[in-house]
């Protein structure tokens, strides 16, 4: 009777083991659902905000995931259309059941998938989308942001040209919600800053209008100190083409957000312009330090090209996503953001905080100016000044008061 007793509790123990072992390997995955522009000229961003991501979570997989489950995700095409994402991510979390949200490229589109996220308390975390409201006046509990945004840009470009000798100022900018709050952003900070400088005139253009010499030769006309280009996408590779073809870039200074990026740069090749400042929060050749190196290389080896501002966004959503996780210890969605709340992570560009208050994550802003560099077959950022993000962000107490 003891061995038959004692043979049923080894027994037992063993079908125990092989139920948790079997339960343990068939663990359903953690699912997120992306929306994004796979189509059209967006994709010269979106594309490397996935692929940023995808080395991230591959990599995290590897190491058998997190919470014992691997990370799947599916996408959406939103064609940069704000109702089709809005439609898609409703799709991702009531049919496909998606445990987060992630995306978008348009800022649109991210203000409508934001307010269902809120409405359904799912997390949604926006990788590329720009609208300062998105984590200011309209920002709550289930959006977090993973880029920067047309106020922190302005801020950090106000910062570098209140130091710069320039008073008369001139504004040149695509029509559309970015251009303008990306043009007000500089300026008014600018202004505060400096309250001398002056504003000559502006002219706004429509989006996509790639004729750019009648606006051209009316700010040489003008004659300001200084011109304030407000594009986005395929606007920033026009105007440094034209600004190259009408020799704009050497009689007077320009400035353009992202024109250091990889992203413009890369198309125009040798013929970009010399001298353009620009900002962005990403160069693949700065920081000059291991860990950047090293992403570099690793995303090159697996897509054979340089990454782009956008890839480090994809990236760094991924390890905060996964350490959240960890720390959250199951996919619960209150405890997710409870755990990325405060959170931090080391990057390629330095130790990053995911701020608490209003969900913005602390990145440095890089100001670089173009230039031919040997040995590359583009211009790259060069004299570049390093801005921290505590120094560009809106404070705690000033997203509070938006958010009332």
């Amino acid at each position: 009777m003891k061995h038959c007793m004692k043979y049923l509790a080894a027994l037992t123990v063993c079908i125990c083991i092989l139920f948790l072992c079997s339960a343990s390997q068939g663990a359903p995955p953690i699912k997120i659902g992306i929306v994004d522009s796979y189509s059209g000229p967006a994709t010269a961003y979106s594309q490397d905000v996935l692929d940023g991501f995808k080395l991230a979570i591959n990599a995290i997989n590897a190491k058998g995931g997190v919470i014992g489950r691997k990370i799947e995700f599916v996408t959406r095409d939103d064609k940069f259309k704000p109702d089709i994402a809005l439609n898609a991510a409703k799709e991702l979390v009531l049919s496909e059941h998606v445990d987060l949200l992630m995306g978008t490229t348009n800022s649109a589109a991210a203000l409508a998938i934001s307010d269902f996220a809120k409405k359904e308390k799912v997390p949604f975390l926006v990788t590329d989308s720009k609208s300062e409201k998105i984590i200011g006046e309209r920002g709550h509990r289930y959006v977090f942001n993973f880029n920067e945004n047309t106020a922190m840009i302005g801020k950090a470009a106000a910062l570098v040209l209140a130091k710069k000798p320039y008073v008369k100022y001139y504004i040149a900018g695509e029509d559309y919600e970015f251009g303008h709050a990306c043009a007000d952003a500089v300026w008014n900070n600018l202004k505060i800053m400096k309250p001398n400088v002056q504003l000559l005139g502006q002219s706004w253009r429509k989006v996509g209008e790639t004729d750019l010499i009648p606006y051209i030769t009316s700010m040489m006309q003008i004659k300001p100190d200084f011109i304030i280009s407000a594009a986005g996408g395929s606007g920033v590779v026009n105007f440094l083409k034209s600004s190259k073809s009408t020799g704009l870039n050497t009689k007077i200074p320009l400035y353009q957000h992202n024109a250091t990026d990889t992203a413009a740069l890369l198309p125009i090749g040798l013929d970009g312009p010399e001298g353009v400042m620009g900002t962005a929060n990403y160069h693949f050749h700065y920081p000059n330090t291991p860990e950047n190196k090293a992403f570099v290389e690793e995303f090159r080896k697996v897509y054979n090209r340089y990454p782009k501002s956008t890839a480090l966004y994809g990236y760094i959503t991924g390890m905060f996503m996964a350490k959240a996780f960890q720390k959250a210890g199951n996919t619960n969605r209150e405890r997710f953001i409870d755990a990325l709340e405060g959170s931090t992570i080391e990057s390629p560009v330095g130790k990053l905080e995911m701020r608490a208050c209003d969900h913005q994550v602390i990145l440095p802003m890089f100001v670089g100016i173009t230039k031919k560099v040997p040995g590359y077959d583009f211009l790259l950022a060069s004299d570049i000044i390093t801005i921290p993000g505590k120094d560009y962000l809106m404070s705690c107490e000033e997203v509070i008061k938006l958010r009332k």
